[in-house]
């Protein structure tokens, strides 16, 4: 007989252990129960069978945060969920940084809490269960010689592996759709599909059904139902990118899905569970938008748990030889092309050069000068290069 799941309540209210103890042995888990962080501790010391750890964030002598790290130095693996109400979403969301699995905002709904839970306990984690690409294969297109973008990528593989959702921060150009990919690579979901919407791309309507999906009847054409972008992502990874210009109703809905682990699609009401992990990416200042009341502050918790900043070109100098090298490698290839690389005037232009595309400009100026270069070329030259760049030289 297969052993029940076991999970560890811990809450200084009395209420709510009875509660999340009766609800969830109700759903046929074995519910352990502690009143404090201490206790809880005694409990992990002794009962190797606990499976998931559920705690409230603000407790008296030790808080969920403070339990967590205590956790970590005596089971690394132990997924550990942290209730909150809305005002310390905060503290919850520093957990998250610290390696909690997810946090759940008080007051809270118990058949979406028992929905997170089972995302994060034996059966569902055997059944998405897959080899993932090594360090090494899944970085191989990261160019890294500045000491900021080593530090991105740090972080990169620091966060790759778990379930919270990272927001992507950086001037348009910079890579941001990279850096998700290679999150997504790094990860257990490496095998499952990686989904990319932009955000900005589509007007209000569209991107509603494009992201949950509708049913036949739904609206005007639409003669069959069609699965949504989240439904699509299930056990992979969506990566959103522009989530700034993503419209408040539509951001209510999103923040839901995030919540609830479920969508809806247009012209139904029946909920579909998904399993998805989000990556958002975005140019504009998130914070300012939610003080000009056009972006959602308790999304924006939701979204910033894990937040990659990604500096602009012309703050990672060391990056720009190895990138346009790289750049003229791919377009040679494709090209029929000789390129191999570029003369010292080349060099000099390149690194004078402020780059206000970034990264998507440099190689839009590598691809050029490949086709435009003959084909027994070698080396790239300054003529080949287009006259902004030539004049800072």
């Amino acid at each position: 007989m297969r052993r029940k799941r076991h999970i560890l309540v811990v809450d200084d209210e009395q209420n709510i252990r009875k509660i999340l103890k009766a609800a969830f042995e109700r759903a046929n888990y074995r519910v352990t129960a502690a009143e404090d962080g201490a206790g809880a501790l005694k409990v992990i010391q002794n009962d190797e069978t606990i499976d998931l750890v559920l705690t409230d964030v603000l407790m008296p002598g030790m808080t969920g945060v403070e339990l967590l790290a205590q956790i970590r130095e005596r089971r690394e693996d132990l997924p550990v969920l942290i209730m909150t109400a809305y005002g310390t979403i905060p503290q919850a969301v520093e957990a998250i940084r610290a390696g909690a699995s997810d946090y759940i905002t008080k007051p809270f709904d118990l058949d979406n809490l028992k929905r997170i839970v089972a995302q994060f306990t034996p059966k569902r984690i055997k059944r998405d269960a897959k080899p993932r690409a090594t360090g090494a294969r899944a970085t191989t297109h990261l160019i890294a010689e500045s000491p900021k973008m080593k530090e991105v990528l740090r972080l990169v593989q620091q966060v790759a592996d778990s379930r919270a959702t990272v927001l992507i921060t950086g001037e348009s150009g910079t890579g941001k759709e990279v850096i998700a990919k290679t999150i997504h690579e790094l990860s257990s979901r490496a095998e499952n599909p990686f989904v990319a919407v932009s955000c900005a791309a589509l007007p209000e309507t569209l991107l509603e059904s494009e992201l949950f999906g509708y049913e036949r009847g739904a609206f005007t054409g639409a003669d069959t139902s069609r699965r949504g972008r989240f439904e699509v992502a299930d056990t992979g990874t969506l990566f959103l990118d522009e989530i700034g210009e993503i419209p408040v109703s539509i951001q209510v809905k999103l923040l839901r899905v995030l919540q609830e682990r479920q969508i809806e699609r247009l012209g139904s009401s029946v909920p579909i569970d998904v399993d998805v992990r989000l990556i958002a990416a975005t140019n504009r200042d998130l914070q300012k938008a939610v003080q000009e009341g056009i972006f959602r502050e308790d999304l924006l918790y939701r979204l910033q748990v894990l937040h990659i900043e990604l500096p602009p070109l012309r703050e990672r100098a060391e990056d720009i030889l190895p990138l346009a090298r790289h750049f003229i490698a791919k377009f040679a290839q494709e090209n029929g092309a000789s390129l191999e690389d570029v003369d010292r005037d080349v060099e000099r232009a390149l690194q004078r050069y402020h780059w206000p595309g970034n990264v998507r400009e440099l190689e839009n100026v590598m691809e050029r000068a490949v086709v435009l270069a003959p084909k027994e070329k070698s080396v790239l030259t300054l003529e080949l290069l287009p006259p902004s760049l030539q004049t800072a030289a």
